[in-house]
């Protein structure tokens, strides 16, 4: 097994091949140095959208074995490598492991410090557990859908971003985090349930706050901080370029249109939501005096809280996502970086996933499997190819 560098090496994790939020947590562990080995099916099947194998950028710094967990013996073997676990990652509906005798009982029974990790969209319990659905059903249950939009629109969503990634990678992370720690002091692991409904709305406890509070109005684009606002918002430029600005302080918006060349008195009071209409036109008219990157020349780098609106094929090549080396290429495919940053830790470059082939396993089963183990598995495998 190679080392990988990060604040979690030496930390192992297998993966129970899935799709969207439990592959993207497996990534971000790997990527902080844990060692992460997934279990694929051995018969591929529609798992999400299809692309080439380079491309499926979150199974990266990983490697791969192929079982069919409905034969009994592959079964056996999975739980063999979850008892030299730490973490374990299933995204698979409420019972389905408990039917391959894989749940939670059974594996900690076999490994009492394992923590045991359960991503799903509606969780474990409750009338909607057993229903299928997707990013877009668990964002709209919680109240994020119904927030995003523009005035007088539909909901828009907001890619996966927010459910799957959001409320679910990144809960699912933070739980096992923190059952990993609690283990070192109880020498017991745990169950993580982490659904993608509760970290949704978890990511809504301000603006749910504001809602009690009486402090938003109901309809979508009408608020602060939903495009209801002059002052945070995107404006089209003379090229068809976009640029957004979110000078909410005083200070910040005195600035832009001192920068801009607008006549304050030509806007009205910030806090005169009547006004902010009228007030986004002056801007619309004069964004479209400039192209994007002219706008960037006057307004990047100052205090007018104004960023231009990139592409995917732009923003690798931003000069301070450059600085930062915010994006990196890993065999010839630009993708984002490993994050956040440590003051020690260094974190290795990302490695292109890896298929779960037999003449990949002895890699893949290196410091997991005793060495006779590994060659009887290639083995069967290379058989039964």
């Amino acid at each position: 097994m190679s080392a990988r560098g990060g604040p979690l090496a030496g930390v192992k994790v297998v993966e129970i091949a899935g799709i969207g939020p439990a592959p993207m947590a497996a990534m971000l562990l790997a990527d902080l140095g844990a060692t992460v080995l997934r279990i694929d099916r051995v018969e591929p099947a529609e798992l999400g959208i299809r692309r080439p194998p380079g491309f499926d950028l979150v199974l990266r710094s990983r490697k791969a074995i192929a079982l069919d967990l409905k034969r009994r013996e592959h079964a056996a073997l999975a739980l063999e490598l979850i008892a030299g676990a730490d973490a374990l990652i299933e995204g698979f509906r409420p019972g389905a492991m408990e039917r391959l005798g894989l749940g939670p009982d059974t594996c900690l029974q076999r490994n009492p410090r394992l923590v045991y990790g359960r991503m799903t969209g509606w969780g474990q319990s409750g009338p909607l557990a057993q229903a299928a659905g997707h990013d877009i059903n668990y964002v709209a249950l919680t109240g994020a859908l119904s927030a995003i939009g523009r005035a007088g629109q539909p909901p828009t969503p907001p890619l996966n971003l927010v459910g799957d990634y959001g409320g679910g990678s990144l809960y699912l992370v933070v739980g096992l985090l923190a059952a990993l720690h609690e283990a070192q002091r109880s020498g017991q692991g745990q169950v993580v349930d982490a659904a993608i409904v509760d970290g949704t709305a978890s990511l809504m406890t301000a603006w749910y706050g504001m809602h009690a509070a009486g402090m938003l109005q109901p309809e979508r684009g009408h608020n602060l901080i939903d495009g209801g606002a002059w002052f945070y918002d995107v404006f089209e430029c003379a090229d068809g370029g976009w640029a957004s600005i979110g000078p909410i302080e005083g200070r910040f918006q005195r600035r832009l249109l001192e920068l801009m060349e607008i006549d304050p008195a030509q806007i009205g009071p910030p806090s005169d939501r009547a006004s902010w209409a009228a007030s986004r036109r002056v801007l619309a008219a004069r964004f479209r005096d400039k192209t994007r990157d002219e706008w960037c020349v006057l307004l990047e780098g100052s205090d007018a809280c104004f960023a231009p609106v990139l592409d995917c094929d732009e923003a690798p090549r931003h000069p301070h996502l450059q600085a930062r080396g915010t994006f990196v290429d890993v065999a010839g495919v630009v993708q984002p970086a490993p994050a956040p940053r440590f003051s020690r830790s260094t974190l290795a470059t990302p490695t292109p996933g890896e298929p779960a082939t037999p003449d990949n396993a002895r890699a893949a089963l290196d410091g997991w499997l005793a060495p006779e183990r590994v060659d009887a598995f290639i083995a069967a495998a290379r058989n039964a190819a």
